[in-house]
């Protein structure tokens, strides 16, 4: 089974996202509220996949993203971020991340992305239920 951190200073994404990606089978091993537990959590975890919010207060997701990459070169990390930030999505992109994915989301594109990101397709996934 996929594991996957959650990165997000929000509470409600980390919840929402959460409930999708438990909902498709994917284990939730941990979630993070900023940038700094971020890296320490994936230090400890080494999941499969990260959702790595870039605008978090006090560290943005660019550190973070740089870091769990030097821990890892081959570490998948997805990229989210608000409508009208491109050139951080852009950017993501060029530092390692491997995917990127604006909020607000639909359910199905969230999965799509993570889907292809960790290579779903060399797990055995749990049939999708609604979120």
């Amino acid at each position: 089974m996929p594991t996957v951190l959650i990165a997000d200073d929000s509470e409600f994404m980390r919840v929402m996202i959460r409930r999708i990606l438990c909902s498709a089978g994917y284990d939730v091993a941990g979630e993070a509220p900023s940038g700094e537990s971020a890296v320490e959590r994936f230090e400890s975890l080494r999941p499969d996949l990260v959702t790595l919010d870039l605008t978090m207060p006090c560290q943005d997701g660019h550190s973070p993203l740089a870091r769990i990459r030097a821990i890892d070169p081959d570490a998948r990390i997805l990229a989210c971020s608000v409508a009208g930030q491109e050139a951080a999505a852009s950017a993501s992109i060029q530092e390692g991340a491997r995917e990127q994915l604006t909020k607000p989301f639909h359910p199905d594109a969230l999965l799509a992305v993570v889907a292809r990101v960790i290579g779903a397709d060399r797990y055995e996934m749990a049939p999708t239920k609604p979120a």
